[in-house]
């Protein structure tokens, strides 16, 4: 299949589905992890990580979820366009209540009040992750704050994990969603990749995938990805499978800085931060500071 027998793999080192096995503990994403179980494992109401597109917050959550102890009865919702009513109407269907037996949505909410209250009776916790969350309607958004309002005295019965891009915390930080942003007791900013991470990132991906042998890419090409990709782990992943597609069709097995750069300029999404040679960046600074003195020069001579 494609390059997997070139290569010796027995998968796609770099496909764009979140898939748990391949997460690789590098400091921003296993700082996340551990702030997100170390909140749930203290009780915290609403946990919020937030980062750019492409930065792995999916697999996060994925990583989370397969992380809870058995003691965790946990609910994920990757489609944030939930209005509040589908939102309490899923919640209710995956308790087991049918929310059509009940008159409005008020009878719906304590109905599923009087369930989680009987799930932590069992011995259960209920955990609500939601991905993509800056999407999600404002009065889904003020639900979920209302949910975390049930508790004992010594502990919520429901906590909420937020996911979501940098617009995430531009809404938040209206003055409408103030008592939401109050109960976020702990967030985390995942941030992109540096460079010596993106090569460990890479070597780790293909080791899973079954890679054993001599580097695939040379470190000037892993540069190239690096700069090209801003760090970001989705478009690491594109460039490196594009790379290996290129130097499988030319039949060869290392993969230079020449066919990293042919798989960025195929890339939608990523520019290269340097297109020219040193010496022409140089060359036009050297004639726009001509251009400025003759300038100068004119304008003292028509005085």
């Amino acid at each position: 299949m494609m390059y997997l027998d070139h290569f010796g793999l027995h998968s796609l080192p770099f496909t764009l589905t979140p898939d748990t096995e391949f997460f690789f503990p590098l400091q921003p994403h296993q700082e996340a992890l551990q702030v997100v179980l170390s909140a749930l494992n203290g009780g915290e109401g609403i946990i919020k990580v937030v980062g750019e597109v492409g930065t792995g917050k999916t697999l996060i959550c994925r990583k989370v979820m397969r992380e809870l102890p058995e003691d965790y009865y946990c609910f994920f919702f990757p489609n944030p366009y939930l209005t509040a009513t589908e939102l309490r109407q899923e919640i209710g269907k995956r308790l087991k209540l049918d929310a059509q037996q009940y008159e409005d949505q008020a009878s719906l909410t304590d109905a599923i009040e009087r369930r989680i209250k009987m799930v932590r009776q069992r011995g259960k916790k209920m955990v609500i992750c939601i991905d993509e969350s800056q999407a999600l309607p404002d009065e889904t958004l003020e639900a979920l704050r209302l949910f975390t309002n049930l508790e004992t005295e010594k502990e919520k019965l429901v906590q909420v994990i937020l996911f979501g891009q940098p617009e995430l915390d531009a809404r938040l930080s209206q003055d409408k969603f103030r008592q939401l942003k109050q109960r976020i007791s702990f967030s985390y900013e995942l941030r992109t990749l540096q460079q010596n991470e993106a090569n460990d990132y890479i070597r780790h991906r293909l080791m899973v995938s079954g890679y054993r042998g001599a580097p695939i890419f040379s470190d000037q090409a892993v540069r190239v990805i690096w700069r090209a990709s801003h760090g970001v782990p989705r478009l690491i992943n594109v460039l490196c499978h594009k790379s290996m597609m290129l130097c499988y069709g030319k039949g060869i097995s290392l993969i230079e800085p020449a066919v990293a750069k042919l798989a960025v300029q195929d890339t939608e999404g990523v520019i290269s931060k340097r297109r020219y040679p040193n010496w022409v960046y140089a060359l036009a600074v050297l004639v726009s500071l001509e251009i400025i003195v003759l300038a100068y020069w004119w304008w003292g001579q028509s005085l």
